[in-house]
């Protein structure tokens, strides 16, 4: 047989048709594969930052380096303890700075006269601050204060003319006060009327023969070297114990006094020791501290706390427990308003 022209295209038409379809099934295998689902990564999760530690609240006393060594100790000790029962930090520093603020600053107790303590407050809001005895700070905000309020001088010469009549011999007494001080005529009637409340007419039993107590003042351009000049001027009348008004209560005042062997009565404890220092009159700021601090720490702060009248620093040769006792009944006496200061 014979295969025509158009015999062989057909037949060359099949086999192009056949290895077409080869070539198709060869490639199927190849797109399965790329149809597979893709296996996903694993995507990073973002690390977290640790929690900043909670710190421990802190409190910190701020006292002058030159105060008194017992007022210091009594200080660091109460404010310790009450630190402790509260579960916060303390620490004592002899003054603070901007640069001393931390966020867990939870009390400053300042007795320092010397720290802007107003424009510190302002720069730590969540911190209570109390100023003992600071003149000029004014409570509010987180600022509180004690000895705000102006000292009852009345009842304090009242207490130091009561006082001097009890230890002195022949109640030969006298007052230093700064000359046109407008405490002046106070002091020395209440301090006349105390001692007449302890001893009556108080009349000594030799000369010379003066109206205990006698009161002397000190010019305001006086220089501290001078202060001892006018001082003698009651030691020639034989007064030997003497209260001295707050303010001029400056250290070479005291020595001259000590060294003279005069016994003083004061409003603020010598800053290092005094030999013939009876007591000193002044609001027991300890205490109210005391007091004040669960409120501070409840951040209750902007307040004036009351600080009763104490005696503080009192020496007990010269000033007995029996004699310091029946002068507390007095003092309950005068601030409860049975006794009128400044009865003539």
């Amino acid at each position: 047989m014979e295969f025509s022209l158009r015999n062989y295209i057909i037949v060359a038409i099949i086999l192009l048709m056949l290895l077409l379809t080869g070539a198709c099934k060869g490639a199927a295998p190849e797109e399965q594969n790329s149809q597979l689902t893709p296996v996903p990564s694993v995507t990073p999760v973002p690390a977290v930052a640790p929690a900043t530690a909670v710190q421990t609240p802190l409190v910190m006393l701020v006292l002058p380096a030159d105060l008194n060594p017992e007022i210091s100790k009594n200080y660091q000790k109460a404010v310790y303890d009450l630190s402790q029962a509260q579960g916060f930090r303390f620490v004592v520093m002899n003054s603070i700075t901007e640069q001393d603020l931390e966020p867990a600053l939870k009390i400053v107790i300042d007795l320092s006269a010397d720290t802007e303590i107003g424009n510190i407050a302002a720069k730590a809001p969540q911190t209570q601050f109390l100023a003992v005895n600071i003149p000029g700070v004014n409570p509010g905000g987180n600022m509180s204060i004690l000895g705000g309020e102006k000292l009852g001088i009345d009842k304090v010469a009242f207490m130091a003319g009561y006082i001097g009549a009890q230890v002195t011999e022949d109640y030969r007494t006298g007052a230093l006060v700064r000359k046109g001080s407008p405490d002046e005529d106070t002091i020395i009637t209440a301090m006349r009327t105390g001692q007449h409340y302890f001893c009556g007419l108080c009349n000594p039993f030799a000369g010379p023969f003066e109206r205990y107590p006698l009161l002397q003042d000190i010019p305001q351009d006086a220089k501290p070297s001078e202060y001892g000049a006018y001082a003698d001027i009651l030691i020639h009348k034989q007064v030997t114990t003497i209260f001295i008004e707050p303010g001029i209560d400056i250290p070479e005042l005291l020595q001259y006094l000590q060294s003279a062997g005069i016994l003083m009565i004061g409003t603020q404890s010598p800053a290092k020791p005094v030999n013939g220092w009876i007591v000193t009159l002044e609001p027991n700021y300890l205490e109210a501290m005391k007091a004040a601090f669960p409120e501070l720490a409840a951040g209750n702060g902007g307040k004036s706390f009351p600080a009763p009248l104490n005696f503080d620093n009192a020496n007990s040769t010269l000033f007995s427990q029996g004699k310091q006792d029946n002068a507390r009944k007095t003092l309950d006496l005068l601030v409860t308003g049975f006794i009128n200061p400044i009865e003539k």
